[in-house]
């Protein structure tokens, strides 16, 4: 049985308090219906005030020393609400990587400033629509005289408008992969995207410039198993967050159909509707064992049989987050695809999340290769 610890509780009731006052439908509407990249004004109040992106961050960093469970804990929220910040990218995403394979310098400076709430970092993969977007790599180095000429493009990256701070994984000469950091102003080319999912930005990056060798953020390379890694907290983290924005569809679900009256009662008396209610209440929590059961065992259990636990978890919660939308979209009625009601927001959500880090079907091929080896069905 799934249990928290009451400082986990105590985490998730305040996290969940501050969400629903300050990420609410209005101001997710404000962020999409002007364009705007982010809420700052959020992202201020959770990276510096309360300290949410110093969680995982060991304390030899400036950070909490806690770990992946009240990571979850916080993406699961986030998720609820459809919070326009660069969390995902900046705590599962770019952290995770400088702490497998950053340098003991380059882990003091960034991680550092990550706890502190001073910097969002995203990381430029080649591909995030893979299971292993660490496999390709965008951006070739070269040494120079004074450090390393970076020439590449990167599709797509994740609030990259928004963050600080990029890591770039580029190939070196010898075949080998390096990661380096560049800042908002180093020189390199930025385009916003025009995507489905306006609660978070993406764009594609050109980087045609020479950096310096303390640009270089790795300690003499990274492994195979370094990008596994951190990959795992990526995919941990992106599962809990689909899980929360399912738990938000039917949470906006709940309160429509409470409202609507049809026939002299409200719909949510139907059995019909109640029977469709229920299903969704226990696919979400079969799929939040899951999810806190992998983040528990991360870093405890074998790394292989963690990545198996996260890549089903991945499964479970790509399917329970369209479910919930569509859910949502459906017991909506008539309105429920309109502009004026929120199911859209959780339906397009769901349609970017379920690209990111191999769709359902990549991640039910690594588990068959694990099981089945080459013999498992493709």
């Amino acid at each position: 049985m799934l249990e928290f610890t009451p400082d986990q509780q105590m985490i998730r009731e305040e996290a969940q308090r501050f969400l629903r006052e300050q990420s609410s439908s209005e101001a997710i509407r404000l962020i999409v219906d002007t364009g705007a990249s982010h809420d700052a004004g959020l992202w201020t109040s959770i990276s510096r005030e309360l300290g949410w992106c110093a969680m995982a961050v060991p304390e030899e960093f400036g950070g909490l020393g806690l770990g992946a469970t009240e990571v979850a804990i916080l993406m699961e929220l986030t998720g609820a609400r459809l919070a326009c910040v660069p969390f995902w990218s900046t705590v599962c995403l770019a952290a995770p990587l400088l702490q497998s394979a950053g340098s003991e310098p380059a882990k003091a400076k960034y991680l550092g400033a990550i706890a502190a709430g001073e910097m969002a970092v995203t990381v430029a993969y080649a591909d995030l629509s893979v299971a292993d977007p660490a496999a390709t790599v965008a951006v070739k180095a070269v040494r120079t005289d004074g450090g390393y000429r970076l020439d590449g493009k990167v599709a797509q990256v994740i609030d990259l408008e928004v963050t600080d701070v990029v890591l770039v994984p580029a190939q070196l000469e010898d075949g080998s992969t390096a990661v380096f950091a560049l800042s908002h102003d180093a020189g390199q080319t930025v385009i916003p995207l025009k995507v489905l999912d306006g609660t978070r930005p993406i764009a594609a990056l050109d980087v045609a410039l020479e950096v310096s060798t303390e640009s270089r953020i790795d300690d003499g390379g990274v492994s195979a198993d370094q990008f596994q890694q951190a990959l795992a907290f990526a995919n941990l983290g992106l599962a809990a967050e689909q899980l929360g924005a399912a738990q938000g569809a039917h949470e906006v679900t709940l309160a429509y159909i409470a409202e609507r009256v049809q026939f002299g009662r409200t719909i949510a008396s139907y059995q019909a509707i109640k029977h469709r209610c229920a299903k969704l209440v226990v696919e979400i929590a079969e799929t939040r064992s899951l999810i806190f059961g992998a983040a528990q065992g991360l870093g405890i259990s074998d790394a292989a049989e963690s990545a198996l636990e996260i890549a089903g978890a991945r499964v479970l919660a790509s399917d329970l987050q369209f479910r919930a939308a569509e859910e949502a979209i459906q017991l909506h009625g008539g309105v429920g695809f309109t502009w004026e009601y929120d199911p859209h927001l959780y339906f397009k959500r769901a349609q970017a999340n379920a690209a990111l880090l191999g769709a359902r079907e990549a991640q039910l091929d690594r588990i068959a290769a694990s099981v089945f080896g080459d013999g498992g069905v493709k």
